[in-house]
């Protein structure tokens, strides 16, 4: 599937696009939405919505919570603390369909587990797959074992018979200059795999005029493409 072929890029900097930036942005700042809770928009260009569930796996300290976090406009923390039991956060994300220019609110719902919890406890796989409409393998730029670790890990993780989107992210790529993967081991892999392979910060994007809140526009641009490939890769399967 290529990149931009099923979703607008760049679609949320056109005149349409920020009107729906806007219902997920409060004073530039990113709006935090409740289970019940969703973005509100005019009856008239209020679009449908698509709702899907996301689990992320990956080894203890690759940045799966910050990359959460990363998608939710929220802190992430300089510390890294294992997370316990499972923490689910749901994102909601316009995207704009090329084919018909239908706009489309994704609604991803993130499932974040421990790697100690996964292992200590038979149930918590089962509960963060079922009914998993995809799954982001992590591995970070600055752990060689977490990249080669990836094929044993999808296979642990998932079936070939099981129908769940499957998409891998680099995290920590803003410690580049100090990676321990290559961009051509990285196309080798895709070539293998056949995977969408996507690249994302794990540090904090820039903050607003008061020094504490982060600016939610410009962290939004930052995981655009991220979202929108999610986005784009759910959509193909669903038709």
């Amino acid at each position: 599937l290529k990149s931009g072929s099923l979703v607008t890029a760049d679609w949320l900097s056109s005149v349409e696009g920020r009107e729906h930036l806007a219902s997920i942005l409060r004073k530039n700042k990113r709006k935090i939405f409740g289970l019940l809770e969703r973005p509100m928009l005019p009856p008239q260009v209020a679009p449908d919505t698509a709702s899907y569930k996301i689990f992320l796996s990956g080894k203890s300290g690759v940045g799966k919570t910050a990359a959460v976090a990363k998608f939710a406009g929220l802190d992430i923390s300089s510390v890294h603390h294992e997370t316990t039991g499972i923490q689910t956060r749901t994102v909601y994300w316009p995207a704009r369909l090329v084919e018909n220019g239908r706009v489309i609110m994704f609604r991803f719902q993130f499932w974040d587990c421990g790697e100690a919890s996964l292992k200590k406890f038979d149930h918590i796989l089962a509960a963060c797959k079922d009914k998993a409409d995809a799954i982001l393998f992590l591995f970070s730029f600055t752990d060689r074992s977490s990249f080669d670790d990836l094929p044993s890990q999808m296979s642990r993780i998932m079936h070939d018979s099981e129908k769940i989107v499957k998409i891998v992210i680099g995290t920590k790529f803003d410690q580049y200059m100090h990676t321990d993967v290559t961009e051509r081991e990285l196309r080798d892999f895709q070539r293998t795999w056949h995977l969408p392979v996507f690249k994302i910060k794990s540090v904090n994007g820039p903050r607003l005029s008061d020094g504490k809140t982060l600016d939610g526009k410009a962290g939004l641009l930052e995981v655009e493409h991220i979202l929108n490939g999610v986005a784009e890769q759910l959509w193909d399967q669903d038709q």
